[in-house]
């Protein structure tokens, strides 16, 4: 079974899915490696400050203990001036005896914290045998975490590059610390999913706003496609009927040709249409110049055939800073549709168009004016009128193109019972044409 293939919408809002996963997983890599290095050196630095109070211990200790004349240590003074039990301080010596394991010589009674002797033995054997401070994490024989440390002394007499005499081991618990630790484990690991969801929202929100331009531009492609076959779809079947019926010999060839021309005529104008349309939606930028708007309204008015229609014309002064074919454009739209929808069936229209000085011009028939509701929706693309092969395109390239300019198109009901429109229009501000 194979795949549909995704519409350009579809892939682009995927996109924005990919763009907010890697939005996501970056923040998610650089927030982890902050949190790891965080939750590492809150590790470490619990057990430094550990290491040295117990290292103050062991320090104090050594300087506590005796060597007799027989060079074995004494560890009464340590016992009776510092104390032993609690932290437990633990005396070993090295042996005379090579191999052999160390000697304990003190070993606190009532320890406050109990390890197996292997552990005290393994811990003072690294110290004597790096010659230097050891220390380890281990537990006490009812389960609790401790920390270990061991430091090495040295005989009093002992020569350069003599060995330790032995060493000595205390021990503390770590039992707050490591809660502590986890209490900061836990918070940091909260506190990244909650900046990953944020970040993914953001990144989200920030991609949905850079490709929204790209969905815009595929819904007005869309939308174009679908004005372009809805429109041509109509004439072009017509055409073909013609074209058949012309083969067939069923009609007069003139009155084939005429009607043909005709229709040639109508999609020459729904491709201008379509066009102007496309070009407005594109976000062209438009061609402004001054230019003396009454008298592109006659230029207008003498090059629409009136096919029998009366139209009047009264104009004042008035000059806008505008695109001259995309005004020529929606006011020819205007004085059509009055042409076709602005009279009763079978009798010609009788059309006024004026322009007044602040850049308004108004078409005005006397024909069965528009409902209300109607009038609602008359801007909208596809709405036609009564009866009408119109395609619905031109009243609403009209008020695009007044809405591009900054101005705006309305219908309100006419004098004399019909329908009456606006297309207003900035006026030029300081300009001073006159009539040549």
């Amino acid at each position: 079974m194979t795949s549909r293939p995704l519409t350009p919408t579809a892939r682009v809002r995927r996109l924005r899915l990919r763009i907010t996963a890697l939005f996501a997983l970056t923040s998610a890599v650089g927030l982890i490696g902050m949190a790891v290095f965080a939750v590492q050196s809150d590790d470490r630095r619990w057990r430094q400050q550990l290491d040295q109070t117990m290292s103050q211990d062991t320090s104090w200790a050594i300087g506590l203990l005796v060597t007799d004349e027989d060079d074995r240590l004494d560890a009464r003074e340590l016992a009776e001036t510092m104390g032993t039990g609690c932290p437990p301080l633990t005396v070993l010596s090295v042996p005379r005896a090579k191999g052999a394991d160390l000697h304990v010589d003190h070993a606190p009674r009532h320890p406050c914290l109990t390890v197996g002797a292997a552990a005290v033995r393994a811990a003072g054997e690294a110290a004597v045998r790096a010659e230097d401070t050891a220390a380890s994490d281990r537990r006490t024989t009812d389960g609790r975490p401790v920390r270990l440390l061991s430091e090495p002394f040295y005989a009093p007499d002992a020569g350069e590059g003599e060995g330790p005499q032995g060493a000595i081991v205390t021990m503390t618990g770590t039992s707050d610390q490591r809660a502590d630790h986890r209490r900061l484990l836990w918070l940091v690991a909260a506190a990244c999913a909650v900046l990953i969801c944020l970040s993914a929202a953001v990144g989200h929100l920030l991609s949905g706003r850079a490709i929204r331009p790209a969905l815009a531009a595929l819904r007005q492609q869309e939308a174009f496609l679908a004005d372009a076959a809805h429109d041509l779809r109509t004439p072009a079947a017509s055409l073909r009927t013609l074209a058949e019926t012309a083969l067939r010999g069923e009609t007069d060839r003139t009155d084939v040709l005429r009607r043909t021309l005709r229709l040639a005529d109508g999609m020459g104008g729904l491709v201008d249409g379509l066009l102007t349309r496309a070009r407005l939606m594109s976000g062209v930028a438009l061609e402004r110049e001054p230019l003396r708007l009454d008298q592109l309204v006659e230029g207008v008015v003498d090059d629409t055939p009136a096919a029998g229609h009366r139209v009047s014309v009264e104009t004042e002064v008035a000059v806008v800073v505008a695109d001259p074919d995309l005004v020529r454009r929606a006011v020819a739209n205007l004085l059509g549709n009055a042409f076709a929808h602005g009279h009763a069936p079978g009798e010609p229209a009788d059309v006024r168009v004026t322009v007044t000085r602040d850049g308004t011009v108004t078409v005005e028939d006397a024909g069965p004016g528009l409902p209300p509701h109607v009038a609602k929706s008359l801007f909208d693309r596809f709405r036609r009128g009564s009866g009408s092969g119109s395609a619905g395109l031109g009243l609403s390239i009209a008020a695009w193109v007044a809405h591009a300019h900054g101005g705006a198109l309305a219908v309100l009901p006419g004098e004399g019972g019909g329908a009456r429109f606006a297309l207003k229009l900035p006026p030029a501000v300081g300009s001073a044409l006159t009539h040549p």
